[in-house]
């Protein structure tokens, strides 16, 4: 498949966003200055037509620090080809500057040998982070046994994570079915297993959509748990969610005084959902428009 041209409008956006990024190791001082404590990364769901070095360029220019990449079914890295490909992303990656901050995958189980060996090539070639794939409920049977059953997977993954030296993360995902929606119920998983081989990745969209004017409750509860923050915003139509531009919806950027008040040392990850099938550049020109956004909010928390 022949790679897409990346326009000079991107470059531009990047420019905008981070006058550093023609060198990464020599910052610009109005970007040292500016520069939160706390890596924030792209994830680059929509940008798997971008070959390597396309993607690493243009994310360097955009002034992030790292990618959330996908290495699972459908994503920028396929579970097959994760031998060969992922030590070339990350080789690439670095060349630029950026590193995979969060490796996004399918795996919630221990007792599967190709998924611990995806761990295991992973944490050797520094990435120090996972997202895990989702628990979900079959809503015909009650509740409480199931999070009963799922007590000694999540402590299983807990285990085989301290072995091999990478943290797992826990999204909470917006609906009846997923496990953690609600994050009281993962959290009573995980109230006793060390941040460092699970966390919470807490995403903030989906916590206002399940809990409205409640998400501060959500966060709370998330917190001791922390090992990243998701940032994206939506708004309701007609009784659906609808994904909009960072600071165009209804999360509210308070969200980041409780990250401070917590001492939140981890990764923000930037997700763009509302470009989606649009291509390349205008998910890159979002991800840019709303890195700016996260970046102001930062300042003024």
């Amino acid at each position: 498949m022949k790679t897409p041209d990346i326009s000079r409008r991107v470059f531009l956006a990047g420019s905008v966003a981070s006058a550093s990024l023609v060198n990464r190791s020599k910052p610009a001082a109005a970007e040292q200055s500016e520069t939160p404590r706390n890596p924030i990364c792209a994830f680059t769901k929509y940008l798997h037509s971008l070959s390597y070095d396309q993607l690493a360029e243009s994310i360097a220019h955009l002034g992030f620090d790292g990618i959330e990449a996908a290495v699972r079914e459908k994503g920028h890295i396929l579970p097959e080809r994760v031998q060969d490909d992922l030590p070339k992303l990350i080789d690439v990656l670095g060349k630029n500057g950026l590193e995979i901050t969060i490796m996004t995958t399918s795996i919630s189980r221990a007792d599967q040998p190709a998924d611990e060996k995806i761990l295991r090539l992973a944490a050797g070639l520094g990435v120090k982070r996972y997202r895990m794939g989702y628990y979900t409920y079959d809503l015909g049977r009650p509740i409480k046994p199931q999070l009963h059953a799922l007590r000694s997977i999540v402590r299983e993954v807990a285990a085989m994570n301290r072995e091999i030296g990478i943290q797992g993360l826990y999204q909470n995902h917006a609906g009846a079915r997923y496990v953690g929606a609600t994050v009281w119920d993962f959290q009573s998983l995980i109230e006793d297993v060390p941040v460092a081989e699970i966390g919470f990745a807490f995403d903030i969209r989906h916590a206002v959509v399940e809990a409205g004017l409640s998400w501060p409750v959500l966060q709370n509860v998330a917190e001791p748990h922390l090992g990243a923050v998701y940032v994206k915003d939506f708004r309701w139509e007609n009784d659906r969610t609808v994904h909009v531009p960072l600071g165009e919806g209804r999360v509210d950027r308070g969200f980041l005084n409780r990250c401070q008040r917590a001492a939140f040392g981890g990764p923000f990850s930037l997700h763009v959902e509302y470009r989606q099938q649009e291509g390349a550049e205008p998910n890159l020109e979002a991800l840019g428009q709303d890195r700016m956004t996260l970046r102001r909010w930062l300042a003024e928390a």
